[in-house]
């Protein structure tokens, strides 16, 4: 079934804000019309990505519809997806991915603009300011007992950041890295909700 974007909600009904800040940042549930310039982020940042191939316009249409679309009205959505704004202009994307609502557990997934993910103190400012806003929403809002990372080891600087924000390394484990099929590190950060006990 296909929706039409004119009725793309601004808000999860698990949910209850429209969006939170941190410094000159804002982070608001993913909206439709940032779905070309995400696409073309991620065509452009394959080599760190689980996407195989490059996506079309026609597929980002597609999938914004068919699977983003229906994660608005669940009540326990796989997935909480967001936009992530620097002074008003569209800096970045990511969320909550394969949420374990049972063991109340997710992985942080974030991608931001090709440029920015480049230059290493925009890429910084842009990570650490995300993780903030993605706390918020993953401890105060859900309640969720951990969040955790999950990422090649292709961006030296990504870790540094993520223990300076308080994320602890977990473990290592190779696995392939499609399409050239070398094994690349995959290194795990977490961090558990410092409201809940034990």
């Amino acid at each position: 079934m296909t929706y039409m974007s004119t009725r793309f909600p601004d808000q999860y009904t698990v949910l209850p804000l429209t969006e939170i800040h941190f410094n000159s940042y804002t982070l608001l549930p993913i909206r439709y019309e940032h779905r070309i310039e995400i696409m073309n982020w991620r065509n452009e940042q394959l080599e760190i990505l689980r996407q195989e191939k490059k996506l079309t316009p026609a597929e980002q249409d597609l999938y914004f519809n068919n699977a983003i679309r229906p994660l608005f009205e669940m009540e326990k959505p796989p997935n909480l997806l967001f936009s992530l704004l620097s002074n008003n202009h569209f800096t970045g994307y990511g969320g909550l991915v394969h949420i374990n609502w049972s063991e109340m557990i997710s992985e942080i997934s974030f991608l931001n603009k090709t440029e920015r993910a480049q230059n290493p103190e925009t890429f910084k400012d842009d990570l650490f300011s995300f993780l903030k806003l993605i706390e918020q929403v993953a401890f105060n809002y859900l309640k969720l007992r951990l969040i955790h990372s999950y990422a090649y080891n292709l961006r030296p600087y990504l870790y540094d950041i993520l223990e300076d924000a308080g994320y602890i390394r977990d473990r290592n484990k190779k696995i392939p890295l499609k399409p050239d099929t070398k094994m690349h590190e995959v290194i795990i950060h977490y961090k558990q909700n410092p409201n809940i006990q034990g």
